[in-house]
C-alpha cells in the first residue's frame, strides 16, 4: 500500500532538485579503469574514460531487444556482447572484473541482495560496482512505499518467488492503473479489483519486466550498508551522490588498487628552440602580425 500524510492524501511526485554535479561522468572518470561489464545498457550505455574497457551484458541478443522494446525502435540500442542473466551472471568467471556497471537495473531484479552479492564475486580485489537506481520519489513510483529492509532479506533466504505476485500487484494498483482508467473510458464493465487480479496474473505469466523494488537514496544506502555487515565489511563505499532522479553509488571490493594509467606528456622541443618560437612570436606581435 502506499504511505500517506497526516492529511490521508497520497504523496505526491515530486520534482528532482538542481543537479550541481554530473556524478555520472565525475565518478566514471575516477574510479573506472581496465576490463568489465555493463549490465542492460539498451540504448543509453554509460560513456566511460578511454582506460576502460567494457563487454555490454544482457539477457537477449540485440535483435531479440528490438522485438522486445518496440518503443525503442528510433534509438540505437547497444551491440550485446554477452548473452546472460544479470542476476547471476553464471557465464563470467569469478573474480574476473576490474568493474560491473549496472545503471537503473538493481530495481528490476527479484532478488536485489543476492544480486549484489553476485557481482562482488565477479569482481577482482579492488574492483568496483557502479550503480545507479531511481529514486522513487521522483518517478512513477512515487505512490509506493519504500521497500523495506527485511523484505528483500526474506527474498534472499526464502527464495524471490515468495513475493513476486505481492509485487506485480502493487505495480497495476499503483503505477499503470491508468490502463484501467482507459479502458473503462472505452466502455469496460471490468470492477477494478477484477482487473487488478487479471493484470496482475498475465505481468507475473510473461515475467514482464517490472520495478520490483522501490527505493528512496536513504532506503537504498540502508540496504548497501546491510550488505556490507552481511559481507563481513569486504568492500566500502568510495562515492554516491544523487543526480536528477537518480542515486549513485561506487563500491570498491577490498583488495589492491588497479594501478592507473599514467598520462605521457607530449615531448617537448629543447629549451633554446621554446624561447626562439617565443621570441619570434613576440616580433611579430610588435610588428602588428606581419613576418
Amino acid at each position: 500500500m502506499s504511505t500517506i500524510d497526516k492529511s490521508g492524501a497520497p504523496p505526491a511526485q515530486r520534482d528532482p532538485l538542481p543537479v550541481y554535479l554530473d556524478a555520472r561522468v565525475a565518478f566514471a572518470n575516477s574510479y573506472l579503469i581496465g576490463d568489465g561489464l555493463e549490465i542492460g545498457p539498451l540504448h543509453q550505455p554509460l560513456a566511460v574514460p578511454v582506460h576502460a574497457n567494457v563487454s555490454y551484458v544482457d539477457r537477449m541478443t540485440t535483435p531479440d531487444l528490438r522485438r522486445e522494446y518496440p518503443e525503442l525502435a528510433d534509438w540505437d540500442l547497444t551491440e550485446v556482447d554477452v548473452v546472460d542473466d544479470g542476476e547471476k551472471l553464471a557465464s563470467i568467471p569469478a573474480e574476473s572484473q576490474d568493474f560491473i556497471i549496472a545503471n537503473h537495473f538493481l530495481e528490476h531484479t527479484e532478488n536485489p541482495i543476492g544480486t549484489i552479492e553476485t557481482h562482488f564475486e565477479k569482481l577482482k580485489p579492488g574492483g568496483v560496482l557502479f550503480y545507479a537506481v531511481p529514486d522513487k520519489r521522483f518517478t512513477f513510483d512515487y505512490r509506493r512505499a519504500a521497500t523495506p529492509l527485511e523484505h528483500m532479506v526474506a527474498d534472499r533466504e526464502e527464495g524471490p518467488e515468495r513475493s513476486r505476485a505481492e509485487h506485480y500487484e502493487e505495480w497495476c494498483r499503483l503505477v499503470v492503473d491508468h490502463e484501467f482508467a482507459t479502458a473503462a473510458a472505452n466502455g469496460s464493465e471490468e470492477t477494478f479489483e477484477d482487473w487488478v487480479q487479471r493484470r496482475t496474473r498475465e505481468l507475473e505469466d510473461a515475467s514482464y519486466s517490472i520495478h520490483m523494488h522501490a527505493w528512496t537514496q536513504a532506503e537504498f544506502l540502508q540496504l548497501i550498508l546491510a550488505i556490507r555487515s552481511r559481507l563481513d565489511d569486504a568492500f566500502d563505499i568510495d562515492a554516491a551522490a544523487r543526480v536528477g532522479i537518480e542515486f549513485l553509488v561506487v563500491l570498491r571490493k577490498l583488495g589492491p588498487l588497479p594501478v592507473a594509467p599514467v598520462a605521457q606528456a607530449p615531448e617537448q622541443p629543447p629549451l633554446h628552440l621554446r624561447l626562439r618560437r617565443v621570441a619570434g612570436r613576440i616580433r611579430r606581435k610588435l610588428r602588428g602580425g606581419q613576418p
